[in-house]
């Protein structure tokens, strides 16, 4: 039942309303769509044993959009449960599609704002791979801030002109600012949002020329195509591009551009600092109006998607048919544990081999190389990125494996 609310016409049908500052533009409530309780609290935390795996903390997904700007975050998200070190495990350069789209988007992005011989700043860096590839096709260099940070797992001519800081992107790192501060796949693990858009502000200061770059999972299609396996709890925060805009400029920057990318699975903007706030309105930007009939598609929606997927493995285990799952990062993780179904998958394979031999995080699945699948001879094969399925079809093609390929 809905709650009366100064922004009646805004709050999405079938949702209740909660009291919760934004951590985006502060509203002071929130209208709860989607609840998966009890689902572990990491899912690139990779495990040494099964035990320890299934034993993992857990903790539950809330989801709340903001009627003011559109943000979609987990009401009921603990920053506490963080942990990103360097056993966090999300590298995905194994992979020559990401290879590919991440060579594309360092040219592109070099080219656009010439930087050659320049400084770039990356906040979550990973294990370094698109900063040093930055640096490397520009002759740049590279400051590179992440907890998880390893230095020396990524081999690079550049990797003397690239600096690793161990450690959370915080006001002490503030100085390290150059002609380039990219964030990827970060953001959405951050729960004060603005905080951070603001903490980058604040440390270009009057530097009105460097250029400003992040990269996100888009919420739009996770609420248009009802994607539940893009929905896990360290992705406490999740943007459109209307609402990441909106974020952006009230946090001191003008857009200079807001796209999709990568099957529109991605969310990139661009923006530049600005002495007085802009109004500039990018024409990718959805309303919030709109958003709100996305979130009540989704609602109306997402339980037929689920039922259809635990019906789909029941069936398939029914009949004795074995699947195997072709990804064991967050999309898997979040695949099994929000169905209930993680006793119905008997294989996780990875191109990832610093996955291998390790254990999911409230799975308890044992990850396997993709060579494996030679032994094993699924009856299907689900893949968790529909993005991969010519690279996997490949894979399985050369090693001999003849089964059917389901992108979730």
């Amino acid at each position: 039942m809905n709650q009366p609310s100064t922004l009646g016409q805004k709050i999405p049908t079938g949702t209740r309303l909660v009291s919760y500052e934004c951590p985006s533009c502060g509203h002071h409530e929130s209208a709860v769509f989607y609840e998966v309780r009890n689902v572990p609290v990491h899912s690139c935390l990779m495990m040494p044993s099964y035990q320890e795996a299934v034993d993992f903390p857990c903790g539950d997904v809330v989801l709340g959009f903001c009627p003011n700007c559109g943000f979609v975050t987990n009401v009921e998200f603990d920053a506490k449960n963080s942990d990103y070190s360097p056993i966090y495990e999300d590298q995905q350069s194994f992979s020559p599609t990401f290879n590919s789209f991440a060579y594309k988007l360092a040219t592109r992005l070099i080219e656009k704002y010439d930087l050659r011989n320049k400084k770039i700043v990356e906040i979550g860096c990973s294990k370094g791979d698109f900063l040093l590839l930055m640096c490397e096709l520009g002759n740049n260099y590279g400051v590179g801030i992440d907890p998880s940070a390893i230095v020396g797992r990524v081999e690079s001519e550049a990797a003397d002109r690239v600096m690793f800081i161990q450690d959370y992107y915080s006001e002490k790192y503030s100085e390290h600012t150059g002609e380039f501060i990219c964030c990827r796949h970060t953001l959405e693990h951050i729960h004060q949002t603005a905080e951070l858009v603001r903490t980058v502000r604040r440390s270009v200061g009057d530097r009105l020329d460097t250029v400003i770059f992040f990269e996100i999972p888009d919420m739009g299609r996770v609420l248009t195509e009802q994607a539940f396996e893009d929905i896990y709890y360290e992705h406490c925060s999740y943007f459109t591009p209307g609402s990441l805009a909106r974020l952006f400029r009230q946090e001191g920057f003008e857009v200079l551009n807001v796209y999709l990318d990568y099957g529109d699975q991605y969310l990139m903007i661009e923006a530049r600092p600005v002495a007085t706030p802009s109004t500039k309105i990018h024409p990718a930007e959805e309303s919030v109006e709109q958003l709100v009939k996305d979130v009540e598609l989704f609602a109306s929606k997402i339980g037929d998607k689920l039922g259809y997927w635990k019906q789909h493995l029941e069936t398939m285990k029914a009949d004795g048919r074995k699947v195997a799952v072709w990804g064991s990062g967050s999309k898997c993780v979040a695949f099994l544990t929000t169905l209930g179904t993680k006793d119905l998958i008997d294989w996780v394979v990875d191109i990832n081999p610093h996955r291998h031999g390790r254990f999911i995080p409230g799975v308890g699945q044992e990850i396997r190389s993709p060579e494996s699948l030679k032994d094993y001879q699924p009856d299907e094969v689900i893949v968790m990125n529909a993005i991969y399925c010519n690279e996997i079809q490949k894979m399985l093609d050369d090693m001999g494996v003849t089964t059917k390929v389901v992108a979730i």
